[in-house]
């Protein structure tokens, strides 16, 4: 699709021998983010499942990015295209909708991971292009996205909907990857309040941050936990942690004449 300053990006029908290097990649994805069942159960067969829909950087022999994205059917009933779940919703209708053999109507990104060494470079967006490509490619006119804002975690606090009403001087949000989206032709829909949801003990919780969660000071209620976009939930009378990540969902037009 793309051959950048070195860096080739394709799909992996192109590329069918990267599937197994997928994961070789230095990401900076917080290690809770493991613990969502979904992403357990289901992420991995992705690339398996839907090579027309996922693409791969590599430099050289190097990977150096991924990026991920279904088809679903929103119109089957009880179904938006937006849900509330986002990112855990729509992986499993794209999965139901292929065991079932059902039409899909839509496509929805899952995630664009570049390897730490390579951030800065504008790769993201490329990949972001290249998502927007592929979908278009297989006859869809619009990519959704569950977008996970990147600098929100440095307000844990604050709520989602105030947060991606940040905007700089030019118009533009303040967070840099729903900018992203923004100057690649999207528009912002909605927050997704529960896009995301990892549960696990005080021990489990204990192995993924390194935080005490042992009930003194603040680790009884809500405790911040680096790379978490809004606290975690702690119980500790009943050994239990839970984090419930808001995204946001944005829209992309791949019409012809459509912005980006």
């Amino acid at each position: 699709m793309a051959d950048i300053d070195g860096i080739q990006i394709t799909t992996l029908v192109e590329r069918p021998e990267l599937a197994d290097r997928l994961y070789e990649i230095d990401d900076a994805w917080p290690e809770f983010t493991a613990g969502d069942l979904i992403v357990d159960g289901l992420l991995e067969r992705v690339p398996e499942e839907f090579p027309q829909h996922c693409v791969v950087a590599t430099d050289g022999d190097r990977v150096v990015a991924r990026g991920f994205s279904v088809p679903f059917n929103a119109r089957v009933e009880g179904r938006e295209e937006t849900p509330d779940q986002g990112w855990d919703r729509v992986l499993t209708w794209a999965f139901s909708d292929q065991w079932h053999g059902r039409p899909t109507t839509t496509v929805s990104a899952l995630e664009i991971t570049v390897d730490v060494g390579y951030l800065g470079r504008g790769l993201s967006y490329r990949l972001l292009a290249a998502l927007r490509d592929a979908a278009r490619q297989q006859g869809y006119d619009v990519l959704l996205a569950p977008v996970r804002p990147t600098a929100k975690h440095l307000h844990p606090h604050e709520p989602m909907a105030q947060y991606i009403a940040r905007l700089r001087d030019d118009g533009l949000p303040s967070d840099p990857w729903l900018r992203v989206h923004i100057r690649a032709g999207g528009t912002i829909e909605k927050v997704a309040p529960a896009s995301m949801t990892v549960s696990g003990s005080l021990a489990r919780w204990r192995e993924w941050t390194g935080l005490p969660f042992d009930g003194d000071g603040d680790s009884d209620g809500e405790v911040v936990v680096p790379g978490a976009l809004v606290p975690v939930c702690c119980d500790v009378a009943h050994d239990r942690a839970v984090y419930v990540e808001p995204n946001v969902w944005v829209r992309h037009d791949l019409r012809p004449g459509a912005g980006g």
